[in-house]
């Protein structure tokens, strides 16, 4: 028997996350995962400037930026926004490549010795206003005041409480990533590039190329089924399936060969039912979905772990009792509750920019390129800055992020 007061169950980016940060705080935790070390999953791949700004708030920022360099800096500069071929402008970069596994694995590293890291599997959980008690599967059992669910898709512990999974959207997205070169061997023009879709009918949101140490990465957002024949083209034949959708990318980067296996991942968006109870709250994937193509799941994740852990946890161990009423306090924050929304709102507004047919989706598509370039001028002669008395902080970047 081993009493704590806080179980963190699952060490992916958000278990590991709360618990290296409950962790520095001195807050007696407990880390359940049955993985020693967190196997390589495609889940988000690089950060940007506003989750590393959220991920500030925790102190480990720069934690996780180091394992995000090479030669010790980003290797992101500025980035070409690309459309049928041509270069339609060319921003500042920002954004930190790494692979998902690397990301968990290196915030696994930040969480001190004080947290007990306990390797199994949370078999059975019994929650109540006071008293929370894990049995795990090497036979064990763990209590602690509060319970963290932060174990992504499963949903056998949820089951067990009766918390329901609510697809809103199935297969809402599908993610592709996959190495490339150039063919003959030579450096790209670019040090990253965002390639937008040449006609909605391709259901395509946009390609993504960024380094990640030595090698390019691609991310290549559609919006598509699993049963797609070009899916198909793409696992055999990755480099005529990418050609045969963006036909003018060639232009941009030449020839190329696909280097190792591409990988392929559908998102649903699901929201939680029932999680209101005592003792457990749900943050993460755990708690809701987010959309891989709208690129805000990473602070979604550090958005819920900032305000959980810097706010609301602290708070609920000051007193005695872990009913419901704390842990809604949790769900109803403003903060995190603004994300949320924003998280979903973006996922339906670009899927919708993306494919839908008729005049007025082509002139906002349009309209998007315009506005960014409009940005982007402005910014390059003064007009408009980050940090400009005029201009809320980060108000431009999240506006170059919108088009």
């Amino acid at each position: 028997m081993t009493d704590t007061d806080v179980a963190v169950i699952g060490a992916g980016l958000a278990g590991s996350t709360t618990a290296a940060i409950l962790g520095r705080a001195g807050i007696p935790t407990t880390l359940i995962d049955p993985h020693p070390v967190y196997p390589p999953e495609l889940r988000c791949e690089k950060l940007d400037r506003g989750q590393v700004a959220i991920l500030h708030k925790t102190g480990l920022d720069g934690i996780a930026l180091s394992a995000a360099t090479f030669d010790g800096a980003t290797r992101d500069g500025k980035a070409w926004i690309a459309r049928f071929g041509r270069v339609i402008d060319k921003r500042p970069g920002g954004q930190y490549g790494i692979l998902y596994d690397d990301l968990v694995n290196v915030m696994r590293g930040a969480v001190p010795p004080e947290v007990s890291n306990v390797v199994a599997k949370a078999i059975r959980i019994t929650t109540g206003d006071d008293h929370q008690e894990i049995s795990l599967s090497n036979g064990s059992v763990i209590t602690a005041r509060l319970v963290v669910l932060a174990n992504g898709l499963s949903v056998a512990l949820k089951d067990q409480l009766g918390i329901e999974r609510a697809v809103t959207s199935p297969c809402h997205s599908i993610t592709l990533a996959f190495d490339i070169k150039p063919h003959p061997a030579k450096p790209f023009d670019f040090a990253a590039l965002t390639y937008y879709p040449e006609r909605a009918r391709d259901r395509m949101a946009y390609l993504t190329l960024f380094p990640i140490g030595t090698s390019m990465r691609a991310n290549l957002m559609v919006y598509r089924t699993m049963d797609d024949p070009w899916l198909r083209e793409m696992r055999h034949n990755p480099a005529r399936g990418l050609f045969a959708l963006m036909p003018n990318l060639r232009r941009l980067i030449g020839d190329i060969e696909v280097v190792g296996p591409v990988k392929i991942r559908p998102a649903d968006l699901y929201v939680s039912l029932g999680h209101r109870q005592a003792g457990i709250v749900l943050v993460g994937d755990a708690y809701a979905s987010s959309c891989p193509a709208a690129g805000n799941g990473a602070g979604k994740v550090f958005t819920d772990v900032e305000r959980l852990c810097n706010v609301h946890i602290p708070n609920w161990l000051a007193s005695p009792g872990m009913a419901a009423d704390k842990i809604n306090q949790f769900y109803d924050d403003p903060v995190k509750r603004a994300y949320d929304e924003t998280s979903t709102s973006w996922a339906y507004q670009l899927r919708s920019m993306s494919i839908e047919e008729g005049i007025s989706w082509s002139i906002q598509r349009r309209l998007r390129f315009f506005v960014g370039a409009a940005i982007s001028a402005a910014c390059k002669i003064g007009v408009l800055s980050d940090g400009n008395q005029f201009v809320p902080e980060g108000w431009t970047q999240r506006l170059r992020d919108r088009t």
